[in-house]
Order: structure tokens, then C-alpha cells, then sequence
């Protein structure tokens, strides 16, 4: 490994190369891949157009910084608007970044409210990121151990509880915000119930709160709409976006409307890398053929293939809690900790993940086709039926 910091538990592979849904190793073994790159290659590997645009726009230029102005960066803020019914854009370059931009933007909005330490309400099992104040935000002792002391102005509360937030609203006149995941991704894939994402917009409404939807994970069509909140009706004060934006190239997004928007003027905040051309070139032609080739309608159907076949082929099996998730945001839910499945997953050629212990993850590319999907619960209920020791 060289002189990489060991930050991560590594799997003994490496890809030379990918088309679509599958990836080569060094040695030449192919792999279905049911993460891509955890919820971020969602247009697959080597897609055409994608290539084509980031090669293009290599030509041209790569970066300029935010001291000027970007055209392309003007038109992915217009689109992402128009997809998101949101009014403004900031870009950065991660999912963390972003939940920092909203963050600090509820702590300004707060203080423009004459509160003098603004609070945040945030869920437990969420995962915000690893930067001090959204490892803070985070719900996950096991990651903020070593990190003490914590950044402070967060209170939290059991997910999908209105009447746990409705306390703290008796009891703490600081709060300004709420923020969650309307799909829980590292948290297990756990998701918000449509009418709590309604009776939270009422109640966020209700105390002049920024509703603030962190949609890292579960935006961009990975639910089956553009954002997972468009799942209830319900519009945030603030949304952010990562991940699958880019298809792989880094770039994130804070999003802003109603009460939220023209918050932020120069000097507020910034990014010397967010949103430069090259990052926003990738994201556009994300968008472009999420649309053209009805990729939100392909993770609905598959996702369904995935769950369905998943349950008949684990139906009565014990050890099996829970298979859940919405469009291609799937997880299998088992009685006991299960990462060594993944390593299993990978002896069969199959690329999975594990998280909260005891939730095999999957979130496949949005270009997965059928085939692949009978595919995947071919190679995995088997793996999980063995584990289990059915």
C-alpha cells in the first residue's frame, strides 16, 4: 500500500477497467457491481456520453476557481433548480462540504433570528459526514469515538419520531433547524415515512425552523424521483446533493429556497475547487441522460425486480429480518453482523457492502438493467442463505 494512510479496511482487489455494471480486476476476473462506488457512478462505468463530455471539456479548461464567473457552473445551478423546485445553488466538492455549507447557513439564519446559540435538530443512526461538525451531526458513536470534543449545537432525536422533536421544541427555544435523510443510507436504509416528511415540513413551518434534507446519498433518481423528498410532496429550505451528481467526478451541492434563500452573500462562504468546469460538465451530462433514457423510471422497476426476488428467494428463511428500500437504495437486513459477506460477495464475483453490522447494502448503478438485477439476487440470496446456514 505504499505510503497511503491506513484510513480505510481495504478489499484485496483492484479494477483496471469497467463497462456498465461490471468491473475488471488486474487479473482479469469480471464483477457485477451492486455498489458503484457507494451510490456515486450512476450513469455505470465507461459510459459513452459521460466520457465524451469530460474529455471535451479536458480540452477546454479544467479550472478557473470562483474568482470569475463559469457558464457551465450558471447552467448546472439552472437545471438543478429546475429539477429540485429550489432557488439557489452553492457548489463544493463533497457530500460532507455541502452538509458544512448547510449547517453554517442554519447557524446565519439563526443568529439573523437573534438566536444567540442556534441548534440543530439531527436523527439518530444519520450519517452526515466525517468533517468535525458533520461528525458531530452524525448519529454513530462508533465513528465519533477519538474525535471528542465534539462540536456543539446538535440535538438529537429517534428517527421518524414527530413527538420526539415536538419535545425538544417545548424545551429548547435555540433550535432553528431540523436535518435528516429521507433515506438513511449508512444508517442501514432506513426511510422517513411520508406523512412524518409532511408533518415535519408543518411543524418546521410552524416555528419558522430550515428544513434541511440531506440528499448525499439518496438524490439524483436513486429513489425513483430526482430528490428523495419529492417522494411526499414536501420542498426543504435546504438540500444537499453529492455522490451520484458527477458520476464519479467529485462535486456536491448546497441547495436553498424560500427562507433560506439569499442568505449567504460574498465572503459568507466558499470553494476553490467547487463547481469548476470540469465537475460541472460531468454532472450535466448526468442529468441529460438520467432524463433521455428514463433512468428514474429504470430504478424504480428494477429496485422492485431486486426486492421481489430477493424475497422469494429468502422467503422463510431464519436470520432474514427485513429486505426495504425505495428504487435502487436497497437493503437486506439480517439477525447477526454480516461483513464477511462482503468478502463473500466478492469470491463470487459480486460487489456488495455492509453497514450498520447487520444490513447488506446494495445501491447498483442507475443504468442496471433487468438482466443484471436476476443476476445479482441469482449470485447473492444464496451467499446469504449459506451464511445464515439455511
Amino acid at each position: 500500500m505504499s505510503h497511503l494512510m491506513n484510513t480505510y479496511a481495504r478489499l484485496p482487489v483492484a479494477f483496471s477497467h469497467g463497462e456498465g455494471s461490471w468491473l475488471v480486476d488486474t487479473d482479469g476476473k469480471r464483477y457485477l457491481d451492486a455498489l458503484s462506488g457507494i451510490a456515486v457512478s450512476t450513469l455505470g462505468h465507461n459510459h459513452p456520453d459521460l466520457v465524451a463530455s469530460i474529455a471535451a471539456q479536458a480540452a477546454r479548461v479544467l479550472h478557473t476557481s470562483n474568482l470569475y464567473r463559469i457558464p457551465l457552473q450558471e447552467q448546472l445551478s439552472d437545471r438543478l433548480a429546475a429539477v429540485s423546485g429550489m432557488d439557489e445553488v452553492f457548489f463544493c466538492n463533497s457530500g460532507c462540504e455541502a452538509n458544512e455549507a448547510a449547517i453554517k447557513l442554519a447557524r446565519f439564519y439563526g443568529h439573523q433570528q437573534g438566536v444567540d446559540n442556534p441548534a440543530i435538530i439531527v436523527m439518530e443512526k444519520a450519517f452526515h459526514g466525517r468533517t468535525l461538525a458533520t461528525l458531530s451531526a452524525t448519529g454513530n458513536r462508533k465513528a465519533q469515538a477519538g474525535f471528542e470534543p465534539l462540536v456543539s449545537g446538535f440535538v438529537r432525536v429517534p428517527y421518524n419520531d414527530l413527538e420526539a422533536i415536538r419535545s425538544v421544541a417545548g424545551h429548547n427555544q435555540n433550535v432553528v433547524a431540523v436535518m435528516l435523510e429521507m433515506v438513511q443510507g449508512e444508517g442501514g436504509i432506513h426511510i422517513a415515512d411520508l406523512e412524518f416528511q409532511r408533518q415535519l415540513r408543518a411543524l418546521c413551518d410552524e416555528k419558522g425552523w430550515l428544513l434541511i434534507c440531506d440528499e448525499v446519498q439518496c438524490g439524483i433518481g436513486r429513489t425513483g424521483t430526482w430528490f428523495g423528498y419529492q417522494q411526499s410532496g414536501v420542498l426543504p429550505d435546504v438540500a444537499t446533493l453529492a455522490k451520484g451528481l458527477g458520476s464519479g467526478v467529485p462535486i456536491g451541492a448546497c441547495l436553498v429556497s424560500g427562507k433560506a434563500a439569499g442568505l449567504f452573500g460574498p465572503g459568507n462562504h466558499g470553494s476553490t475547487f467547487g463547481g469548476n468546469p470540469l465537475a460541472c460538465a460531468a454532472a450535466l451530462t448526468t442529468l441529460d441522460c438520467i432524463d433521455r433514457d428514463g433512468l428514474r423510471d429504470n430504478a424504480i422497476k428494477v429496485g422492485e425486480l431486486i426486492r421481489t426476488g430477493l424475497a422469494e428467494a429468502l422467503a422463510g428463511v431464519p436470520g432474514v429480518v427485513e429486505i426495504r428500500g425505495r428504487g435502487l437504495m436497497i437493503g437486506v437486513e439480517l439477525d447477526r453482523p454480516c461483513g464477511e459477506l462482503v468478502t463473500r460477495g466478492l469470491e463470487a464475483g459480486l460487489l456488495i457492502n455492509v453497514t450498520a453490522e447487520k444490513v447488506v447494502r446494495l445501491l447498483p448503478a442507475l443504468v442496471f438493467t433487468e438482466d443484471e438485477a436476476r443476476e445479482l439476487v441469482a449470485r447473492l440470496a444464496p451467499l446469504i442463505r449459506t451464511f445464515l446456514g439455511a
